[in-house]
């Protein structure tokens, strides 16, 4: 089993979930995203993914696509987030899952971007535009280099194409707990119990939920219903507190990071 899944396998035995922090990679610097990886696995992160910043970023919604507009502004592309990588590969334990789009690694060439990535250290990679069709060799190259590739169930996937992801996932999926892009939301599409339902009856596959889940409130409402879900994805509400950053000062952001990460973390458990 990938580590991805048994971090996550782990949490389904002890009737728990993972929590999994999203941040965008040199957002708003370089210095600050090392320091936020930091406190996000001390404060409770079982996971942590880190995106690559990406203009045509189609699944991101307004506040992590103002977080890779400022990275990349910042000159942050895929060698930046190799450095940084680098730089945390020895100082945290949570393991790490890279999301990028599909466009900047075929530009870098699949198989040299997931040996680079796995020599750092990352066991997770995430691609919300992969197309299925696509899935076959980038799973062997991924299981060459013994990186997890996770593919996203979304609610608008058919029948038929879920069942096709389900039988090439490797090990776990990514459900997409609402139609459209990433954000803030105060409620669940009502297809997610259905599609959660429809994952545990087809497959044993792990699953991991995110899109717009910003409060521990949504936690517990989640943990407490029929969804059976191994990890929360929380990504907005993250990236919210670090666009603060031009209003407060560092130690401020970072102990407001660190309380929500707690907090976050509680209502896991």
């Amino acid at each position: 089993m990938n580590f991805i899944s048994q971090v996550l396998q782990k949490k389904r035995q002890d009737s728990n979930c993972a929590l999994i922090p999203f941040v965008t990679a040199g957002y708003p610097s370089i210095e600050f995203t090392i320091q936020t990886l930091c406190i996000l696995d001390r404060k409770g992160a079982d996971i942590i993914e880190l995106g690559i910043p990406y203009s045509d970023a189609l699944a991101d919604g307004p506040l992590i696509q103002m977080a890779s507009k400022v990275a990349l502004n910042n000159g942050v592309y895929i060698d930046q987030v190799l450095n940084v990588l680098g730089k945390i590969e020895d100082q945290i334990c949570a393991p790490i899952i890279i999301f990028t789009y599909y466009n900047p690694i075929l530009v870098r060439g699949l198989s040299r971007f997931i040996k680079e990535i796995s020599q750092l250290g990352v066991r997770g990679l995430i691609i919300p535009d992969l197309p299925i069709e696509e899935t076959d060799y980038l799973i062997y190259l991924c299981n060459t280099y013994k990186v997890e590739l996770i593919l996203f169930i979304s609610p608008t996937s058919s029948k038929d194409r879920i069942d096709n992801i389900l039988s090439k996932a490797p090990g776990c999926v990514y459900l997409v707990s609402s139609t459209g892009v990433t954000g803030i939301r105060k409620s669940m599409n009502s297809e997610i119990s259905f599609l959660s339902n429809n994952v545990n009856v087809t497959t044993d596959k792990l699953v991991m939920l995110g899109f717009g889940i910003s409060s521990p409130t949504q936690v517990c409402d989640i943990l407490k219903s029929p969804l059976n879900i191994d990890g929360i994805v929380v990504g907005s509400a993250f990236t919210k507190i670090l666009s603060n950053y031009c209003d407060s000062n560092d130690l401020e952001i970072f102990e407001e990071l660190g309380s929500f990460c707690e907090n976050m973390k509680l209502a896991m458990i």
